[in-house]
């Protein structure tokens, strides 16, 4: 635990000196500094108000221990070797909070997520089941009070996605949505399937983060930017205007294409905060192969060509590959009901996390 422990005081340092900073008459005036300097302090208070409780309570052990080298009555004898079973109980518990505490934070745990599904294997019946992902995802934003804004879609003639994106927005998004990363995977019969027979198809989503400006340098320089006249919907405004936008970021080659919007500024606007998005998830993504390539990752945030889930019509059942989790209720997880996975794979994330943090230690 020394290593810890030197994590920890390096910690309470630090949270020491933030309060210092946030009484700053200068800093509060510097409202942006002011609103950095305390979100951090919010962030560090629970692990140094626990490890100034683990502090007391090892004091009270040692305090305890030395007493029963002392001379005492059985009664005092019995009722102190009580307490130090106590808290010794409570120590252990204690040293176990902290170190999930100290497990390294996700920074992009708080942000806002643009949410790309996929169409992929299966032709219609893969355009189906992407609509049918894009249903279930809104149903658990709305159960997580968060917002959901479509920034563009292709639909097919049956009624599904060939693609959607949206963006979401609300309270740690990405630390919830970040495991629904990669290939989702459906069996059932297709209502165009007169045989009844089985038929398996997949979707891919891709989360990524929503990007600030100071979260990545884009050189405007990198940026192809081309107009033309949107197709689609919209009457004579859409013959007289170019207002749709095609961004191309050249070093990566991606391409982003917006003709939702009225104006063209609309959808350059758009087309730039789906672009950002793209480009940091590309550079990510290379990042984490790097990684995997030396030590494969048991959940990690999930490739996007890797089968992470397959859902079950005939048996109504819902399996997480990468946990092993199995569930028997298909219908309430297509109903938002992903709680209990999620929660599944953020424990499973952090048991992993906290094997690295012992392994360092020792």
């Amino acid at each position: 635990m020394d290593q810890i422990f030197d994590k920890l005081q390096a910690v309470s340092d630090r949270y020491d000196e933030l309060n210092e900073l946030i009484s700053d008459p200068e800093v509060i005036a510097d409202t942006q500094r002011f609103m950095k300097l305390s979100k951090e302090e919010g962030g560090l208070r629970e692990t140094v108000e626990t490890y100034h409780h683990y502090q007391d309570v090892s004091t009270a052990l040692d305090e305890d221990q030395e007493l029963l080298q002392e001379k005492l009555d059985d009664d005092m004898t019995e009722m102190v070797k009580g307490e130090i079973a106590d808290l010794e109980k409570e120590k252990a518990e204690l040293e176990q909070k902290l170190k999930i505490l100290l497990i390294p934070t996700d920074p992009n745990d708080e942000k806002n997520i643009i949410m790309e599904i996929h169409g992929a294997a299966g032709g219609d019946e893969a355009s189906l089941f992407a609509a049918d992902l894009y249903n279930m995802y809104v149903k658990y934003a709305e159960m997580q009070g968060w917002q959901v804004e479509i920034i563009d879609e292709a639909d097919t003639e049956v009624g599904g996605f060939k693609e959607i994106v949206l963006m979401i927005t609300g309270n740690k998004v990405y630390s919830k949505l970040k495991y629904e990363n990669g290939a989702h995977r459906v069996q059932r019969v297709p209502e165009t399937e007169s045989a009844g027979r089985v038929h398996t198809s997949t979707a891919t989503v891709g989360v990524m983060p929503e990007e600030e400006d100071v979260d990545i340098d884009i050189d405007p320089a990198d940026i192809r930017t081309d107009v033309y006249r949107s197709s689609g919907a919209g009457g004579q405004h859409i013959n007289k205007t170019s207002s749709a936008v095609r961004m191309t970021h050249l070093p990566t080659g991606i391409v982003v294409a917006m003709q939702d919007e009225r104006s063209q500024q609309q959808n350059r606007a758009k087309a730039m905060t789906v672009l950002r998005a793209r480009v940091y998830d590309y550079y990510k993504q290379q990042e984490e192969d790097e990684y995997n390539a030396q030590r494969k990752s048991a959940v990690g945030t999930g490739d996007r060509s890797e089968r992470i889930r397959t859902y079950n019509f005939p048996q109504n059942r819902v399996t997480d590959h990468r946990i092993g989790l199995t569930l028997n209720k298909l219908d309430k997880v297509l109903a938002g009901d992903l709680n209990e996975i999620i929660d599944a794979l953020i424990i499973s994330d952090q048991a992993e996390k906290l094997e690295h943090l012992n392994d360092a230690d020792a």
